[in-house]
């Protein structure tokens, strides 16, 4: 039985916030909250016109379709794949981390360094987490072409100055996410309860963020429990928040800017490649949610939480000798 320690644990342990689980969730969720409302401002404003033109375009403000929220929801969900709005929306994300550490830093009075924010080995940990991301998704794009899931062509007049920004906008989304709940949550829990249970706890609350992305089903929702106990348990291992960041961040834009994939439901950008399904069954392909949704998202992620597990008991082995 391999014994979860952390010094982002026991720094989180010395708290002024409550130890109470029902309270510290309570506490997440106003904060999440906060967090939604803020980061929905600016996407709001410019969305807008689009939407408008949107509507009108698909007779809704003429009176040929009704105006409900299911044609509403599909008239904002072609719009928020426009650059206009999707870079935006990307770049606001980082309330999310700036709200993280506020409440962390002022009302639980713990220092950043509890939350992963380690000045060691910064630069090495977060390119080695890059490099991860490139690596797992990869991994998974690779496997559903090889078993005939899905089928890549190489984009023709590709933007790269759109790509870059697109790139920007996931470094600072990918790092806003792992701040909220593996830095915050996770950090919050684990510093007063199980590391298990810190992990799953946090795990599932990210799933949950998700459930209204489009396509989402049961196996992109274990797909995401996944990668939250893949994050978390990486996080523990090398102790900083810094490689997550990267590998979140990378993973999401080697998914949507360099393979062409939805990311979690969220429609089609400009990319690199494009990868469309050939195949009907959704479980191969991952169907609306994109190849998060798909049985290789589920290997390539086992086998992550297995290497991480594996490595978090070597360094106990070598602490016991």
């Amino acid at each position: 039985m391999i014994k979860i320690k952390s010094r982002m644990f026991e720094e989180s342990s010395h708290s002024l916030g409550s130890p109470s689980l029902p309270v510290q969730l309570f506490s997440f969720l106003i904060v999440f909250l906060i967090i939604y409302l803020l980061e929905a401002v600016i996407p709001s404003i410019v969305s807008v016109s689009p939407m408008i033109e949107e509507m009108k375009s698909q007779g809704m403000l003429d009176g040929d379709k009704e105006i409900n929220l299911k044609n509403s929801m599909a008239a904002a969900t072609i719009i928020s794949s426009s650059p206009k709005i999707m870079i935006p929306s990307l770049l606001s994300t980082v309330f999310g981390t700036v709200v993280s550490l506020i409440y962390c830093r002022n009302i639980e009075v713990r220092p950043i360094s509890s939350m992963g924010i380690k000045k060691e080995k910064f630069v090495r940990h977060y390119l080695i987490g890059l490099f991860t991301g490139i690596v797992m998704m990869t991994a998974i794009t690779l496997l559903s072409v090889i078993f005939g899931a899905n089928s890549i062509s190489l984009c023709k007049n590709i933007d790269f100055g759109l790509i870059l920004l697109y790139l920007l906008g996931f470094l600072i989304q990918g790092m806003s996410e792992e701040f909220i709940f593996r830095g915050y949550l996770m950090t919050t829990i684990g510093g007063h309860h199980s590391p298990l249970l810190a992990i799953g706890i946090s795990s599932a609350a990210f799933a949950l963020a998700h459930t209204a992305n489009p396509g989402f089903n049961v196996l992109p929702c274990i797909n995401l429990l996944l990668f939250g106990i893949f994050a978390g348990v990486y996080m523990i291992c090398f102790d900083n928040i810094w490689g997550v960041c990267g590998i979140h961040s990378l993973w999401n834009f080697m998914q949507g800017n360099f393979y062409g994939i939805s990311v979690s439901g969220i429609g089609d950008t400009e990319s690199v490649f494009r990868t469309s399904s050939i195949t009907s069954h959704g479980w191969l392909s991952g169907g609306k949610f994109g190849i998060e949704g798909s049985i290789f998202t589920t290997i390539v992620l086992s086998a992550g939480i297995i290497t991480v597990i594996l490595i978090i008991r070597k360094k106990c082995e070598k602490k016991e000798l």
